[in-house]
């Protein structure tokens, strides 16, 4: 309940105003001089209780393409190095020069949108995007504005990762999406978010602010090669978002056309955010907040909770109308952990699109697509389903050793050369990737070979060592390089697996310890395990375990 006095000028919301003999329901938009006739007038309002809000986001995903040079010149496209040294007149605007568009740029484009279920356009062009910001040389970017070279995508995210109540039967399981189509696959195991569109442009050079009164700029990165992927508003929830980022992250390292490394810049997200809130029965739009630059999934999360979190508060006091081509542009304090006001904007007078003068408009050739296409191959859910069918692998197992497509050609290789392709995944899981996230590497820069691996699970599978030589074996191999078969030999590790030559351990053990027998006629099976023991340490560990620990519990029974 807000008590308002006649200094107010107006409210947007439904109230009971009370005078003094009487009473009356009314919409308050009144002039301050209508108020003032007044004065002994005062204004109850009795704000209705939200029913329910509804978080929209739509993501639009910047991503730095792997070409050998720049989009529009000859300059190295690479991250780093001194500033300003990869330039040229064409990536700094300079009068007269003229950019050319590679065809690696549009091929690595097309790879992109077909990965991400795209429809390649055979016609398009590039316009030019008009603002001013000190590290667009040009005073303006050529992108690509109503003829995208990509448009009508999709991602399908796994309901794997999302809440349980989220899931399907869960309380928040949403079955359409915003415009009221069935966004849910078949079996219930995907949830889509759909792509309006991918277009090509170029990077702008980079702000540096260092200490004291001066900012600097390198335009090494000016003239990079980018597509912007932008999606609908299917999003919703900060969670969501991230796992839409995450998933194209490793969809697009897959088919090659980028590092995604958010860190360097390589990939960077602005999150268009809002609310459907219902209020007394109406359904009402927060205006919409583009998030910019935002560089890490941390950062998505935590950027679009609070900027909900403020929207929701923000309308509780001032419903503004929605208005769908005003945008607030807001930034990230990471530090401080708040959306900051940067500017406002009306996205279709703002940018003053024009089709950019100095590149024809281009007809994409059938050949060109189709080589896109072969590059794609197997995308990472589609190899984890078959790694299931095909390995036997758990949910988490497959996830996790298809993370890269380098990891998951290297498992497939050493699992096609193993017998058990369960037990090379758990080698690969536990040991290997233990040692290369604790010094930081990738599986490409390990030394060991999945022949390495494989001929290890084999040893293992077969009983020839026990799985703590396994795991010495494992050892000197990171070290020395050599096949397990080699170490094994060395080291004399090979398990006895011969019955008679096990059999008489088991009984030499039994002969010289007659108290251990006697105890276990009395019932004290513990001494099972202690009698194991001294077999195992008569054969010097070679002993084949399970071979022994049958004959051992055989010959007790017969006592």
């Amino acid at each position: 309940m807000i008590l308002v006095s006649r200094k107010s000028e107006r409210s947007v919301a439904f109230a009971t105003v009370k005078f003094v003999n009487f009473t009356v329901q009314c919409t308050l938009n009144w002039p301050r001089a209508a108020l003032l006739q007044r004065p002994r007038v005062f204004v109850i309002i009795n704000f209705m209780p939200i029913e329910k809000t509804e978080i929209v986001i739509g993501c639009e995903i910047h991503t730095q393409l792997l070409t050998k040079t720049k989009a529009f010149c000859a300059c190295e496209n690479r991250y780093g190095g001194m500033p300003d040294t990869r330039v040229c007149p064409v990536c700094l605007g300079l009068p007269g020069a003229m950019p050319r568009v590679s065809k690696g740029y549009v091929e690595l484009g097309a790879v992109a949108g077909l990965a991400l279920n795209c429809n390649i356009a055979r016609f398009t062009k590039f316009d030019r995007k008009h603002y001013f910001y000190p590290d667009l040389a040009k005073g303006y970017q050529i992108t690509q504005y109503d003829l995208p070279l990509c448009a009508d995508g999709y991602v399908d995210l796994p309901f794997f990762h999302y809440p349980k109540d989220e899931q399907p039967g869960g309380e928040k399981f949403r079955p359409n999406n915003f415009k009221g189509e069935p966004c849910v696959s078949a079996d219930k195991k995907y949830r889509r978010v759909r792509i309006e569109r991918i277009h090509l442009e170029e990077d702008v050079g980079k702000s540096l602010h260092m200490e004291g009164k001066h900012s600097y700029i390198d335009y090494n990165r000016s003239g990079t090669p980018l597509i912007e992927i932008v999606t609908k508003p299917d999003m919703t929830s900060p969670e969501e978002a991230a796992l839409f980022m995450q998933t194209v992250q490793e969809i697009l390292r897959y088919v090659c056309v980028t590092k995604g490394n958010l860190e360097e810049g390589n990939m960077r997200c602005d999150a268009n955010i809002n609310l459907n809130v219902w209020e007394d029965g109406k359904l009402w739009h927060t205006p919409i907040s583009e998030i910019k630059n935002l560089n890490s999934f941390k950062a998505i999360r935590e950027a679009c909770t609070y900027e909900a979190a403020r929207q929701l508060e923000e309308f509780k006091t001032d419903r503004q109308e929605f208005n769908p081509g005003f945008k607030v542009t807001m930034g990230w304090d990471e530090a401080a952990g708040k959306t900051v006001v940067q500017r406002t904007k009306n996205s279709f007078v703002d940018y003053r699109f024009v089709v950019e003068p100095d590149i024809k408009p281009f007809s994409v050739e059938e050949e060109l697509i189709e080589r896109a296409r072969s590059r794609v191959g197997e995308l990472p859910e589609a190899k984890r389903t078959r790694f299931k069918a095909e390995f036997g692998l758990s949910d988490f197992d497959a996830e996790t050793l298809t993370s890269t497509r380098e990891l998951s050609l290297w498992f497939e290789e050493a699992a096609k050369n193993s017998k058990s392709a369960k037990r090379t995944a758990n080698l690969i899981l536990s040991e290997l990737l233990a040692v290369l996230n604790e010094k930081n590497m990738t599986i490409g820069e390990v030394a060991l070979t999945p022949a390495h691996i494989a001929e290890l699970s084999n040893a293992l599978e077969e009983n020839k060592i026990t799985s703590k030589q396994g795991k010495e074996v494992f050892a000197k191999m990171l070290s020395t390089n050599k096949m397990p078969s080699e170490i094994i030999k060395e080291e004399g590790m090979e398990q006895v697996s011969d019955t008679g030559l096990i059999e008489g351990l088991v009984d030499k053990v039994l002969a010289e310890n007659p108290k251990a027998v006697q105890d276990f006629k009395a019932g004290k099976t513990n001494v099972v395990g202690w009698l194991m023991g001294q077999v195992m340490k008569l054969s010097q560990g070679k002993a084949n375990p399970k071979q022994a620990t049958e004959l051992l519990n055989k010959k007790l029974a017969a006592f």
